[in-house]
């Protein structure tokens, strides 16, 4: 009987790590939000050759700052979704980003996936980021990208709700997992389409929101916009891709 026991145990332990890799790999080497997109804004098409560049996870006292002086050097704005947790903790990265014309909107508060949140839980989530941008900057936000794209229908109908759109992307860097970025701008640079929105990380890595080296992303955007741009393609933040066609 003990015998029996520990043979399914095993079994059980070995299935789940099975599971946890299985996910592991599915998440870095393919879009996760391809599956969730269905009610959210991901793509505008009818935007022209306007793209927007979006940054998850920050603000960083280390990349943020960095990401900013090369879209400052290159006349470059892009939109931030960041965590209520590291707003409060760096308010100043914060109110740079919006104070060099950037634009600032809800990641949730401490990234843990949302899907099968309870409505009051979700609602939490949103609410205390949303304090936390307006203490550090002033500003509301309008948009609400959950962590790992993943959210349900149900929970799409709160975000709508409380007055937000949900907004994923349609062009993935995969810049969290560190590929080189010579691969990274190749791939970008082979699939762009007008009115993608770009999806970047500006603090964490494979194992965290928080720390990580996104070194390669400061590479991979010094060297994507010049070359976007010598193919006609303007960079406007993700208001101003719903909005209208204008930017630079």
């Amino acid at each position: 009987m003990k015998t029996s026991l520990k043979k399914t145990l095993k079994i059980l332990i070995i299935s789940l790590l099975a599971v946890v890799v299985a996910m592991a790999v599915f998440c870095v080497f393919f879009d996760e939000a391809v599956f969730m997109r269905k009610g959210t804004v991901y793509r505008v098409p009818k935007a022209g050759k306007a793209v927007a560049l979006t940054f998850d996870d920050g603000p960083s006292p280390i990349w943020t700052p960095k990401i900013l002086d090369v879209l400052k050097t290159l006349d470059v704005k892009a939109t931030f979704f960041v965590l209520g947790q590291h707003v409060n903790r760096y308010p100043e990265i914060a109110n740079r980003i919006v104070s060099e014309g950037h634009e600032i909107e809800n990641h949730s508060y401490d990234h843990h996936v949302l899907i099968y949140y309870k409505p009051h839980e979700l609602k939490r989530e949103i609410d205390d980021t949303e304090s936390a941008v307006r203490l550090a900057t002033g500003k509301t936000t309008r948009y609400f990208r959950p962590p790992k794209a993943w959210l349900s229908s149900r929970e799409k109908a709160k975000v709508e709700e409380m007055g937000y759109k949900v907004v994923l992307w349609s062009l993935n860097s995969k810049d969290w997992v560190t590929f080189d970025d010579k691969y990274v701008l190749k791939y970008l640079l082979g699939n762009i389409q007008p009115g993608d929105i770009m999806l970047f990380h500006d603090s964490g890595g494979v194992f965290g929101t928080e720390g990580g080296n996104r070194q390669e992303t400061v590479k991979i955007i010094s060297q994507l916009i010049p070359k976007l741009r010598d193919n006609g393609y303007r960079f406007v933040t993700v208001s101003e891709l719903l909005d209208g066609p204008r930017g630079q």
